[in-house]
């Protein structure tokens, strides 16, 4: 699973989507996921090949915003693992997964 941390118009299609993919990745490998979202992060959309066509699905929360990495911080692209990938699509801190999986004695 790939994370795109530059923001994107969530009224780019799937064929939009896939030319963003190649632009950021270089390549849209089988089997992959690529996650985008808007710039106020209350939107995502996951664009996946899975090895003989594309698969576009979006989110948005109800309420909050989407845990997004800031573009002036980080590479245009990160890979998530499924555990992140998981605490992502339901607003959690997904960046904070490895101190939160231990409670410690203070």
């Amino acid at each position: 699973m790939w994370l795109s941390a530059e923001p994107i118009d969530m009224r780019a299609g799937t064929e939009r989507l896939l030319a963003r993919v190649v632009q950021v990745f270089g390549v849209a490998q089988a089997h992959h996921g690529y996650l985008f979202a808007n710039a106020r992060g209350t939107r995502i959309k996951l664009l996946v090949h899975d090895g003989f066509g594309i698969w576009c699905a979006a989110r948005r929360l109800n309420a909050g915003r989407f845990v997004w990495p800031v573009t002036a911080n980080v590479t245009p692209s990160l890979a998530l693992t499924p555990a992140q990938f998981d605490a992502l699509v339901l607003g959690l801190p997904w960046q904070r997964l490895p101190e939160l999986s231990a409670i410690m004695r203070a």
